[in-house]
């Protein structure tokens, strides 16, 4: 058998015809023109600017931050925002109540009057006299304790009192220490007299005391 090889269809490359460019029937095109050796080859592309690599980062920093101030702002606000009625401000304020004229003559309301603290002194007030410290003030011991009137009077020196006789009682004592006086003028006088000697009872009595003030002391000074 022979080597050579065999080709389908009896049809060897070396068979097919030579075509010439003068039997080519067809116009030239962009395919047909010979390469530009000196021009790039491939896909190129400019080198980009540093601005061009970096400005959509810039517009992030820059717009993000205002976004979300608005987005609060416009938050807060819608949340602020009053509800309107349909009235202004000035239908709120409350109408001042007319007060009704005062009718010459007539008798003050009970607002008017003057209060309790500012009423005058009644009589009795202004008439009680002042203390007379030169009255004279008699001081019986009716206890039996030596010494008793004598105590007593010195303290009723002390207290300011320059006419103070002291003495020994005779007669019926009273239950308790007792203070007398002649008149109402001595009652002022007789109320110090108590006061410095720490007894109680203070007694209008005449004939216990004919003028003046009387002590009559029955237990030991307080």
């Amino acid at each position: 058998m022979s080597d050579a090889p065999v080709h389908a269809h009896g049809v060897g490359p070396d068979s097919l015809p030579a075509v010439s460019k003068a039997d080519y029937p067809y116009p030239d095109d962009e395919f047909d023109a010979p390469p530009d050796p000196t021009a790039p080859r491939g896909v190129h592309r400019a080198p980009r600017s540093a601005w061009s690599r970096w400005w959509p980062f810039l517009a992030v920093l820059v717009l993000a931050p205002a976004l979300a101030y608005g987005i609060v702002a416009f938050a807060t606000r819608g949340g602020d925002l009053p509800i309107s009625s349909g009235g202004s401000d000035a239908d709120e304020t409350p109408a001042p109540t007319a007060t009704a004229p005062q009718t010459p003559g007539a008798e003050p309301t009970g607002e008017e009057t003057e209060p309790a603290g500012e009423q005058e002194p009644t009589q009795e007030e202004t008439s009680a006299p002042a203390p007379d410290f030169a009255t004279t003030v008699t001081v019986y011991n009716a206890a039996g304790i030596q010494g008793l009137a004598a105590k007593g009077a010195e303290r009723l020196e002390q207290a300011g009192f320059t006419e103070v006789v002291p003495t020994n009682f005779t007669g019926t004592k009273p239950e308790a220490s007792t203070v007398y006086y002649a008149s109402e003028e001595d009652s002022t006088t007789a109320s110090v007299v108590a006061s410095a000697l720490g007894i109680s009872a203070v007694e209008l009595d005449p004939a216990q005391a004919p003028s003046g003030v009387v002590v009559v002391l029955v237990s030991a000074l307080p």
